[in-house]
C-alpha cells in the first residue's frame, strides 16, 4: 500500500480563499452581492456581512427562493453570489437553476459549499455527489471545480465577469497547493501538472492532489502518468482529453462524485465518439454512502492515491474490468 502523501503536505482552506476574494470583489464593484439560505457561517460570509450588511440577502432555509432571488438581482444588473451547501443548492433548486438562471442567461454565480462527501457522518442527505451530473445536464451553465485556494480565487473572479450562469464547487476539505504559478484559468482549458506517456489521469477538486501523489509513486515503478486538472467539467477541454486518448494507453478519471454523469461520463462520451480508449472511472457508482467520516468514505470508495494508482496499474496490465471503480 502506498501512502496518501497529501496528508503530510501543507494544506489550505478554499472556503477562506472564497470569502477573501468575494470581499475583494465587493470592494472593487458595488454590484457584487451575496445571497444565502441561513448559511452565513457555513458559507464563510460572516466577514462579508460585517463589511457589507446591506449587500447580503439571507432568504432563510428556502433554496428555491434563494436561486429565484439571485436571478432577480442579476436581472436588475447586480452580480449575485448565491451560496448554500451543495446538496441543497443543487438538489432543491434544480428547476430554478435551469429556468430562472440558465434559460435566461443571467450572471448568477452558484456557490455549492462543502461538496462531495465533506459532511461525512451527516450521511447521504448531506452528501453532494450528484451535483456534477445534475449541473452538467443544464444548457449554458459552466461547471467549475477548483482544486486549491489559488483556483478558488481565480474561479470567483472569473465567474463575476462571466456573461452567464456558473456553478462553483467550494471545497470544505483543506487541500495542498497544486496550481503552478502563471497557470491559465480559462473555460474549456485543463492544466497539465505532470508529463507521462503511459496513462493519463484526469482529476478534479480534492482528487487532483491525490492523483499527483499516485503519479509520484508510479514514477518510481517506471510508469509515466500524465495528470491533468480538469477544472472546468463544463465546458470540457476536449482537445486535451482527445490528445491523451491518442498519446497514452488509457485514461483514469477521478472525482468526488457519482460516476453516472460527471467528469468520467463526460470523458467516456467524448472518447467513445472520437477516439475510444481503455478507461477506469473512479467515483461513487450509484449507491448511497455508509455512515462514516469524510476520510473513511474517500477510502471506502477508493478515492485516494492508492485507489488512483491501482486503477493505473490495472490499465497498464491490460486486465479487463467493468471500467468503473468505487462500487463495493
Amino acid at each position: 500500500m502506498t501512502a496518501d502523501l497529501v496528508e503530510s503536505a501543507p494544506v489550505h482552506d478554499c472556503r477562506q480563499a472564497f470569502a477573501d476574494e468575494l470581499i475583494s470583489l465587493a470592494a472593487e464593484d458595488e454590484r457584487v452581492v451575496a445571497v444565502c439560505n441561513d448559511s452565513v457561517g457555513s458559507s464563510n460570509l460572516v466577514r462579508f456581512k460585517e463589511l457589507y450588511p446591506d449587500r447580503l440577502v439571507n432568504v432563510g432555509i428556502a433554496e428555491q427562493d434563494l436561486v429565484g432571488v439571485g436571478a432577480g438581482l442579476a436581472n436588475g444588473g447586480l452580480v449575485p453570489f448565491v451560496s448554500a451547501a451543495g446538496p441543497f443548492l443543487t438538489g432543491r433548486a434544480t428547476e430554478q437553476i435551469k429556468t430562472d438562471a440558465a434559460y435566461n442567461g443571467l450572471r448568477v454565480v452558484l456557490c455549492g459549499q462543502s461538496p462531495g462527501m465533506a459532511y461525512g457522518e451527516l450521511g447521504p442527505t448531506h452528501h453532494s455527489i450528484e451535483d456534477l451530473s445534475w449541473m452538467r445536464a443544464i444548457a449554458d451553465l459552466a461547471v467549475v471545480v477548483p482544486a486549491d485556494p489559488a483556483q478558488t480565487r481565480a474561479a470567483v473572479r472569473w465567474a463575476a465577469g462571466h456573461d452567464g450562469p456558473s456553478y462553483l464547487r467550494i471545497p470544505r476539505f483543506k487541500v495542498p497547493d497544486v496550481t503552478p504559478d502563471g497557470a491559465p484559468f480559462e473555460p474549456g482549458r485543463a492544466v497539465q501538472l505532470t508529463d507521462g506517456d503511459d496513462v493519463t489521469v484526469l482529476a478534479v477538486g480534492t482528487l487532483v492532489s491525490r492523483a499527483l501523489d499516485a503519479a509520484r509513486v508510479l514514477r518510481r515503478e517506471g510508469v509515466g502518468v500524465r495528470v491533468l486538472n480538469m477544472t472546468f467539467v463544463e465546458p470540457l477541454d476536449t482537445e486535451a482529453v482527445l490528445r491523451a486518448a491518442r498519446e497514452t494507453r488509457g485514461i483514469v478519471t477521478a472525482e468526488e462524485a457519482t460516476t453516472t454523469g460527471g467528469l468520467g461520463a463526460a470523458v467516456a462520451s467524448l472518447t467513445a465518439q472520437h477516439h475510444p480508449v481503455p478507461m477506469r472511472i473512479l467515483g461513487v457508482h450509484r449507491e448511497f454512502a455508509p455512515t462514516g467520516s469524510a476520510a473513511f468514505l474517500l477510502e471506502h470508495f477508493g478515492l485516494t492515491a492508492d485507489g488512483v494508482a491501482a486503477a493505473v496499474r490495472e490499465l497498464m496490465s491490460g486486465r479487463h474490468g467493468a471500467g468503473v471503480r468505487g462500487q463495493r
